[in-house]
């Protein structure tokens, strides 16, 4: 049984827009899977019909086995969203939120109670469960978000880009969070603009374009395809061009940074020797963190056309 079974799904709008073309997906109990793509590619109507928010066109969808046509109060006791977009009740109390979630799903009330608690310790939010969550931080909001949606411990937790716009210390508890959860049973399924925070988490991958899934394999065998790395170099002094380094692409950014392209057979050694020849020296070095971009063009490059 899977955790998730996704056949031949489609949706298209009133307005013609065909936002998803007959997408296959299966997630096994247990997994972390990343839902990637870039905006408009279908990862959030995908969702959106998971949850049954959203009605589908054609294809089926099962969790754990239910049918969310035919048994769609079974297959939702299973399931867990986090949404992308905030929708608290911004005016209610912390604790109150999460044990209405309880309600919703005939959770008796000591045992609500002892979730809420629960959850909200584990997710630093208890010394916060008086008050109004209009007054808490946008991290501590999302946080709040995962444990409306863990009240009523559901075995497949879906997280639409749950850290955007958190800081990384916060960013970084969540991960922990999740990891540990995933560790404890929980099949997790993540989509994010932050392709290492996929690549930390995730152990499989299913890419969305254009309402068609373009890749679908294990984390490890899609970061194979990458075949550069694009990094940034503070250097102690002032540059007036890009020097020329063996092996390697460079240019100057706007802000006086050198840029460095890297073949992935190309070790960080290679490139300290070859600056080490220049007698430039290296301050600070940062990924450009495009790899996700570079990915997603990747693919899509790649992806076959109509036959003709």
């Amino acid at each position: 049984m899977k955790a998730l079974s996704i056949k031949n799904l489609t949706k298209t709008y009133a307005n013609g827009n065909q936002a998803l073309k007959g997408i296959n997906i299966d997630v096994e109990p247990g997994d972390f899977c990343a839902l990637l793509g870039p905006n408009g590619a279908g990862k959030t109507t995908a969702i959106g019909i998971i949850s049954s928010l959203v009605n589908k066109t054609s294809g089926s969808v099962e969790i754990f086995g239910h049918s969310i046509d035919t048994e769609l109060e079974a297959a939702k006791t299973h399931l867990g969203l986090v949404p992308q977009e905030i929708n608290l009740n911004l005016w209610e109390g912390v604790a109150n939120i999460v044990r209405t979630q309880a309600g919703y799903y005939g959770l008796p009330r000591k045992l609500a109670d002892e979730r809420t608690e629960k959850y909200l310790r584990e997710l630093r939010l208890w010394d916060r469960r008086n008050d109004a969550a209009r007054s808490l931080s946008g991290g501590m909001k999302r946080r709040l978000m995962i444990a409306r949606a863990l009240v009523h411990e559901p075995r497949l937790l879906i997280l639409d880009e749950p850290t955007a716009g958190v800081d990384i210390e916060i960013r970084r508890s969540m991960w922990d969070y999740l990891q540990r959860i995933n560790a404890e049973g929980t099949t997790i399924i993540l989509t994010t603009h932050y392709l290492e925070e996929a690549e930390s988490l995730c152990r499989h991958v299913a890419i969305i374009d254009g309402g068609e899934i373009i890749e679908d394999a294990p984390m490890s065998s899609v970061l194979r395809q990458l075949q550069r790395e694009v990094f940034v170099l503070n250097i102690d002094g002032e540059l007036r061009e890009a020097p020329t380094l063996s092996g390697f692409e460079t240019s100057l950014r706007d802000d006086g940074d050198l840029e460095v392209v890297t073949s992935k057979d190309r070790r960080l050694n290679d490139l300290f020797a070859e600056l080490d020849r220049n007698d430039i020296r290296v301050v600070s070095l940062r990924n450009k963190a495009n790899r996700l971009e570079e990915l997603f063009m990747g693919l899509v490059e790649n992806k076959p056309g109509p036959a003709e």
